[in-house]
């Protein structure tokens, strides 16, 4: 399909055909020239020139005759020839200029129009379709990454002033505590247990936030090297849902992994762990309570397959094309609990592509579902 569209793209046959036409023309308009040219020597013209010679050169007319037959009559097949050869030399370099200088300032004129803010088609000659569309898929595709930049960008700014504001609210509130507990040091020790563990706990959902700041720019600035090892998944995934028994406790959710013993992977163990834990704990962030988050895997060909399901509430169908996205939350009420810098998501579809692998999302009324795959 790529090398059929590639020629029709680059189709020159309008191009070809308006060239060839110009020049048939030009040899039918030399042809009559040279017609016309032979019956202008051999009539009056001749015979002005024999007068030219007689009067010029003291000629008589018999040998002025003789001389324009021997050197002009006779030889005006090769004459003529070299005059219309030169003159459709002539013709033709200047036309061909005209014709490929008007092309080129044609193309040079919408390449300019690139950078116009203007939804206008960009046209050029018919014979240039090819490079017409060429231009316009350009133009569209610098529409859609500036648009996807700064939508981007938007996103981050507002994210910004969202941690900002959320990290002065716990900050405030560990200056306050921390006031009340200078300022009476006899306060009753089961009211100091209480002020230091509100406290500890409005310091603890500091330093996520400003984890998550250092999170933007690490994700803007690294690049991915992976040192891959033999992973075993059970083990890691095991794992992984035990560390995150704290997070499930208060909601009395579980998590359920059902992966073969023998299963193993080839990846870089560490990143990985981020990409499950970073799904992971998206799915207990947006799961029902007293619910299950099943996690599975399975050999597939030569390919691994890991799925993460959790009943929760659907996510639109129009949010799950930008789910990956930077600096993307579904959250848009920033929820203080589950509301994160909106990498997560993003930074997996970073790694697992790194892996050669795909990771997508499906969803419905029923559960959520993300799906990794990863060469074996």
């Amino acid at each position: 399909m790529k090398i059929k569209r590639d020629k029709i793209r680059n189709d020159y046959t309008k191009l070809k055909s308006k060239v060839f036409f110009q020049m048939f023309l030009i040899t039918v308009a030399a042809a009559v020239a040279v017609y016309l040219l032979r019956h202008i020597l051999r009539g009056h013209i001749g015979d002005r020139i024999v007068g030219y010679l007689v009067k010029a050169f003291q000629f008589k007319n018999s040998d002025a005759q003789e001389i324009y037959q021997l050197v002009i009559r006779n030889n005006i097949e090769m004459i003529l020839f070299v005059v219309i050869l030169i003159f459709l030399l002539v013709i033709l370099f200047r036309f061909s200029v005209f014709w490929f200088t008007k092309y080129f300032d044609e193309i040079s004129a919408g390449m300019d129009k690139l950078t116009e803010e203007s939804n206008a088609k960009i046209t050029l000659s018919p014979e240039l379709d090819f490079m017409e569309n060429k231009i316009n898929q350009i133009k569209n595709n610098l529409e859609k990454q500036k648009k996807a930049a700064l939508n981007a960008e938007q996103r981050k700014n507002d994210l910004v002033v969202y941690l900002a504001h959320d990290i002065k609210t716990p900050l405030t509130s560990v200056i306050g505590y921390l006031s009340l507990l200078d300022e009476a040091p006899d306060m009753p020790l089961k009211q100091k247990a209480k002020y230091v563990g509100v406290t500890l706990e409005k310091a603890y959902r500091l330093e996520q936030l400003i984890n998550e700041f250092f999170e933007i720019t690490r994700f803007n600035l690294q690049t991915i090297v992976l040192n891959k090892e033999k992973i075993n998944l059970l083990f890691m995934l095991q794992q992984m849902a035990d560390e995150f028994y704290p997070m499930l406790t208060p909601q009395e959710k579980q998590v359920s992994v059902n992966v073969p013993d023998d299963l193993t992977l080839c990846g870089d163990a560490d990143k990985l762990a981020r990409v499950f834990n970073n799904i992971l704990k998206n799915a207990i962030a947006y799961s029902y309570e007293n619910s299950i988050i099943n996690i599975s895997a399975k050999q597939q060909d030569k390919n691994t397959i890991i799925t993460f399901t959790n009943q929760g509430n659907p996510i639109p169908k129009e949010k799950l094309e930008t789910i990956f996205e930077k600096f993307y939350r579904l959250d848009s009420a920033r929820s203080t609990n589950t509301g994160g810098a909106g990498l997560g998501l993003a930074i997996a579809q970073e790694i697992v592509t790194a892996h050669n692998g795909t990771i997508s999302v499906e969803s419905n009324s029923e559960n959520t579902t993300f799906t990794v795959k990863l060469p074996s």
